[in-house]
């Protein structure tokens, strides 16, 4: 910034702590300060800085603010500030041990807004799937700002891209709402790689929110369109000329969806959804796509039992298998909103990992198939000693012993109550075999690596077997095109015979909804079996127990299908009861100090001798 004639100001200092001077001493100070201190990482330097960049809380008054402003790094990769020099070097390591070396654009904020970034705010250019977008150095907590971004929830984002996918193969064009834009970065995603394929919609209530999204979109060379005519674009052989198009819009996520029908509804509210589900039941057209993600971790993973009874009526306790049980109880809250809206649902997909719940659902209107929805919602009876758990049986007739029907015998041999009722929770399957296998053909299309691994695991948890659909090889630009063809089209027949009748077009007649009724009634006998044991928690004392893939062949061999789970590193999806997993175990199982016993006996033989 230049002050005077001939004088310049130092751009990493604030001006009370550095004057403007002449150039040679402003040259002789940056020499001195900031460059001598400096972090080199992928051939960029990164300077020590004096600016007040770091948010400070607003409790504290002006001079404990200047006090408390220290000297830091900016980190090319996320932004984060960072004091000391050595934190920011093992940080850049983080960084490259996570694959994470694109470096970031971080500058003055030049944006356009009508309320300018407060402090002069500098801004980052983050880049995913090949979409970029705008983010303000705040952007990961809530409580600070309005354009809310976590880098932790790309895989959520993914698997909601390639659900996306797959029903935009089967339904063209493709009307598709993201309730909740925040930076819009979903959005943008399925209309710069979808195209004309979908008709995008992104919604926020925010001012700021809409304001980000459209900046993105300019940022993205995505025309923002403010109402549905007029949506094909022209001259699409001109080089400037927009990629896609969306439509931004500022309402309230409820008013939205019960104004308007789509084909697609993404949920992705900071929390619990359950505020919005009667609403995004209401107008979605029939066998459309649900996706709802939950990131409420504390009322879901049985941290805050008031705030879970609160939110989705459900009582449940800890267990191994919570993560399931979240799953499993969000499936339950969608079940009775679309019940409520006379809509039955189909179960694509259900993943819960640290951060998020994500459940992806098809709608099937008629009360028939919300009946049918509504018998699948049971209470759980969890034995609190050896963590047995089964499904009630569903009738009304009164049973005098509901410990009959758990498979262990706690009961008899423990004094008072020793099982307790969770629930209601979702009893039916959590995956479709074909759509998932549809969503990995859509991962390798558009490179999605990350996800593939879960994705796999995924397709192998609903047979509940270990054996690999099928290997996605390293495709070159060539081969990739041409395998991932006959690839397609493989699994388009078998998601024609698994689910039939389920493509996404759209039918009215009641009868060609309950043909689809019929088949997954038909397929109730190849559901996987229901939650998963952890080997490492019914591991017998003084054992070493087996390695997990060679367990899970033991229990093969035994004559129960099991697989590896999602939801628990170490456990095991198996038909088996607790007692038949404990005595494969234990069969399996080498005693720890195996030669003590003949060491000591030795040793008694050699004292009798003596």
């Amino acid at each position: 910034t230049w002050i005077g004639t001939g004088r310049k100001s130092c751009p990493l200092c604030p001006e009370e702590k550095f004057k403007a001077c002449y150039s040679h001493k402003l040259r002789r100070h940056l020499q001195n300060l900031h460059w001598k201190v400096y972090v080199e990482f992928e051939g960029q330097k990164m300077c020590i800085c004096h600016l007040p960049c770091r948010q400070l809380k607003s409790s504290l008054g002006s001079d404990q603010a200047q006090g408390r402003l220290v000297a830091h790094y900016h980190c090319v990769v996320c932004s984060v500030t960072i004091a000391r020099k050595t934190d920011m070097i093992s940080h850049l390591k983080r960084h490259i041990n996570k694959g994470e070396t694109e470096a970031s654009y971080s500058g003055s904020s030049d944006v356009p807004f009508e309320d300018p970034v407060p402090g002069g705010q500098a801004y980052e250019i983050m880049k995913e799937l090949g979409t970029n977008v705008q983010l303000l150095p705040n952007h990961t907590t809530p409580q600070k700002t309005d354009t809310y971004f976590s880098r932790k929830m790309k895989t959520n984002r993914q698997l909601v891209f390639c659900s996306l996918a797959v029903l935009a193969e089967d339904r063209n064009p493709l009307e598709c709402l993201d309730a909740f834009g925040a930076t819009g970065i979903m959005g943008l995603q399925w209309a710069k790689h979808l195209h004309n394929s979908v008709k995008v919609t992104i919604n926020d209530i925010n001012e700021a929110c809409v304001k980000m999204i459209k900046e993105n979109c300019h940022l993205n060379h995505i025309r923002v369109e403010g109402n549905r005519t007029g949506r094909q674009l022209d001259g699409a052989g001109d080089a400037d000329s927009p990629i896609a198009s969306v439509e931004v819009v500022k309402m309230d996520a409820n008013v939205i969806m019960h104004l308007r029908p789509f084909d697609y509804i993404h949920l992705d509210p900071f929390g619990t959804a359950v505020n919005y589900l009667d609403a995004a039941f209401r107008n979605v057209r029939n066998l459309g796509i649900v996706s709802v993600t939950s990131t409420d971790a504390g009322s879901l993973y049985s941290k805050s039992l008031n705030v879970t009874l609160r939110h989705y009526g459900c009582q449940i306790v800890r267990t191994e298998y919570y993560r399931e049980l979240a799953a499993r109880m969000v499936l339950a809250s969608v079940a009775r909103a679309a019940a409520r809206c006379n809509k039955g649902i189909e179960v694509l997909l259900a993943v819960a990992l640290e951060h998020f719940v994500l459940v992806v659902v098809r709608v099937l209107r008629g009360p028939t198939q919300a009946d049918e929805s509504a018998k699948k919602l049971r209470q759980l009876l969890h034995c609190q000693w050896c963590e047995e758990r089964v499904f009630l049986k569903p009738g009304s007739m009164v049973e005098e012993n509901l410990y009959r029907q758990l498979p262990c015998q706690c009961h008899g041999s423990m004094p008072g109550k020793t099982a307790v009722e969770l629930g209601p929770l979702w009893a039916g399957p959590l995956f479709n075999t074909g759509f998932l296998r549809r969503m990995l053909v859509a991962a390798v299309q558009h490179n999605m690596e990350d996800i593939q691994p879960l994705v796999k695991t995924l397709i192998c948890e609903a047979d509940c077997t270990t054996l690999k659909p099928f290997p996605v090889p390293g495709y070159s630009a060539l081969s990739n095109q041409v395998e991932c063809g006959v690839v397609i089209k493989t699994l388009q027949k078998v998601e024609e015979a698994d689910t039939s009748d389920q493509s996404g077009k759209r039918k009215t007649t009641g009868e060609e909804s309950g043909n689809v009724l019929k088949k997954i009634k038909a397929d109730t006998s190849l559901e996987h079996p229901a939650f998963y044991y952890s080997i490492h928690r019914h591991s017998i004392r003084g054992m070493n127990m087996p390695k997990l893939n060679k367990f899970l062949q033991y229990l093969t061999e035994a004559g129960f299908r099991v697989s590896r789970t999602h939801f628990d590193p170490t456990g095991v999806r198996t038909d088996a009861t607790l007692a038949q997993f404990k005595e494969v175990l234990t069969k399996y199982s080498v005693p720890t100090y195996s030669s003590a016993p003949q060491s000591s006996a030795a040793g008694s033989d050699r004292r009798q001798t003596l």
